[in-house]
């Protein structure tokens, strides 16, 4: 029973945890920064990519790159927690005039994944760091939908994406 109740407890803390009303990221590959309040009235997605060299996160981006023109209403935003150094050199693996098109911003000791409670702990080369994570914030500037991959292949596809966009676009 007691676990039952633990386990009753972290869910309804994770369901019910405080959007960011606001926050600010700056670019690690370019001069642009994102603010979320003047992305009020567009679907964001936010995609917390890992730490260090991920060739996941590649593809994962890489996709999204490609097959995001095909979803005008979504702001595709990409996070690393990475330094500047480290992200323009793992950057640097991406199509150049698709990177121009979508920065990828710094996510500094990963504050604000933590400010969206995305779990942290998973072990990968080395050290502890937050799950791969894709949060949906609706045109009211409100968290509507979240994934959190259980390790670094588990992520959202730009389908399941779009057709959650679909859903609540109704």
């Amino acid at each position: 029973m007691k676990a039952l109740l633990t386990s009753l407890f972290l869910i309804a803390t994770v369901t019910f945890a405080a959007t960011p009303e606001d926050f600010t990221v700056k670019s690690a590959t370019g001069k642009e920064t994102f603010t979320l309040k003047d992305a009020k009235g567009k679907f964001v997605a936010l995609h917390f990519l890992l730490k260090t060299e991920c060739p996941v996160c590649l593809r994962h981006t890489r996709d999204y790159f490609t097959k995001a023109p095909t979803l005008p209403t979504v702001q595709q935003i990409f996070l690393k927690p990475d330094t500047d150094s480290e992200i323009e050199a793992w950057a640097s693996k991406l199509p150049a005039e698709d990177l121009a098109k979508n920065p990828i911003y710094r996510d500094p000791n990963a504050k604000l994944a933590k400010s969206f409670d995305i779990p942290d702990g998973y072990a990968f080369h080395g050290q502890s760091v937050h799950y791969p994570a894709t949060i949906l914030i609706g045109p009211d500037g409100k968290e509507v939908f979240r994934y959190v991959g259980k390790n670094n292949s588990d992520r959202l596809s730009f389908e399941k994406l779009a057709e959650k966009v679909a859903e609540l676009s109704k």
